[in-house]
């Protein structure tokens, strides 16, 4: 008898999926509601869509039946032009999530270890199971702030080469000190700043210049959020020059596709535009702050994201959940140690947030 477990690599075979959330077109099925009458506040997605530019470009696609440049000249310029970096340092990916896996797949071998500080974004220990690697779980504190004492412990302990650090975090929204930073990158490891949300956060908390003044600092970048383009997955990440030679050697040659690549560049030319959206996005998540607070069963927490994390007290989380989403509102609520009693809610558009609040105070 053919046993197909035994063509399986073990370590796949024992690990657990990755859990996300729902494609659009099934939620709407499921709801039984036009995709177009559903808000849509569970995937920290930019709810003011494509720039006017942007989709006329994609319009206009000249030559989207030839196979993308492996190196993506032209955006990797745009990017080092923005940022006033060079652009040998610049490596771009299929969203964000590709150069995180990179990142192991480069430094990682099976059984080495990485630090990682739950609750955060889960790519990171999806992919650490992936690369066969040990991440060690350093539990963030109560209140989401970094626990530096136990992270230099488990690096004495365990000698791990890489610490993943979403800046700001997902999903609470809370930024590292500059103090905590600094310790972090006195270890004697590689630091991972993933800066998706960082557009949203005040002015200056990103260390994405000063990762060529240290061989154990990278900064990555998305353009899901701030420009809108998530369903095209393109990212980008700033590398110290040791290692791009290696990154070179084993990225995808083709990862990046045409359209991808022509919307963050024209995503670029109209940054004056994105950053208006950005500020928009900032006033109304603090409208959406202020609304939440008056909620008695709702505890949510100061965020510099795009989304604000809620305690739910009183009331059992998931079912809130499920209430709204019969209501074609959908807010995100995870099931993980330490967020079962949470959920977490993008902000929208202000009538999305109107519609939200109202539907919350319906429930008293």
């Amino acid at each position: 008898m053919f046993n197909t477990q035994n063509y399986l690599r073990p370590h796949v075979l024992e690990m657990p999926p990755y859990e996300p959330i729902l494609p659009f077109e099934v939620l709407s099925e499921q709801l039984g509601q036009p995709a177009e009458r559903i808000i849509k506040l569970d995937a920290n997605e930019n709810p003011y869509g494509l720039l006017p530019a942007v989709r006329e470009a994609l319009a206009a696609l000249p030559f989207a039946h030839i196979y993308p440049d492996p190196e993506s000249r032209q955006l990797r310029a745009a990017i080092a032009n923005y940022h006033e970096l060079p652009m040998g340092n610049i490596l771009i990916g299929a969203g964000a999530d590709e150069l995180i896996d990179l990142v192991m797949r480069l430094f990682l071998n099976p059984g080495e270890a990485l630090i990682n500080c739950p609750p955060t974004f889960g790519m990171y220990a999806f992919d650490a199971d992936l690369n066969n690697a040990m991440a060690i779980n350093i539990p963030r504190n109560p209140d989401f702030t970094l626990d530096i004492d136990k992270i230099e412990q488990a690096v004495e302990t365990f000698g791990p080469k890489l610490l993943f650090l979403a800046q700001p975090n997902n999903p609470d929204g809370s930024l590292a000190s500059s103090s905590d930073l600094e310790r972090l990158l006195n270890l004697p490891l590689l630091l991972v700043l993933d800066e998706a949300y960082v557009e949203f956060a005040p002015h200056g908390s990103s260390m994405i210049q000063q990762v060529l003044q240290h061989d154990n600092l990278i900064v990555l970048r998305t353009f899901s959020k701030w420009a809108g383009l998530a369903g095209l997955r393109v990212g980008y990440g700033v590398f110290p020059d040791w290692m791009m030679t290696h990154l070179w050697k084993i990225k995808q040659p083709y990862n990046v596709s045409v359209a991808a690549s022509t919307a963050a560049m024209v995503a670029l030319q109209h940054f004056t535009e994105l950053e208006s959206i950005a500020q928009a996005i900032i006033v109304e998540r603090q409208r959406l702050l202020t609304c939440l607070e008056d909620i008695l069963w709702l505890h949510p927490y100061p965020s510099q994201a795009n989304f604000i994390l809620c305690r739910v007290t009183e009331r059992d989380a998931g079912a809130i959940k499920t209430r709204l989403a019969q209501d074609g509102i959908l807010v995100r609520y995870f099931r993980k140690p330490g967020l079962e009693d949470h959920i977490r809610i993008s902000v929208g558009l202000p009538a999305q947030i109107d519609t939200l609040i109202a539907a919350f105070n319906a429930m008293e």
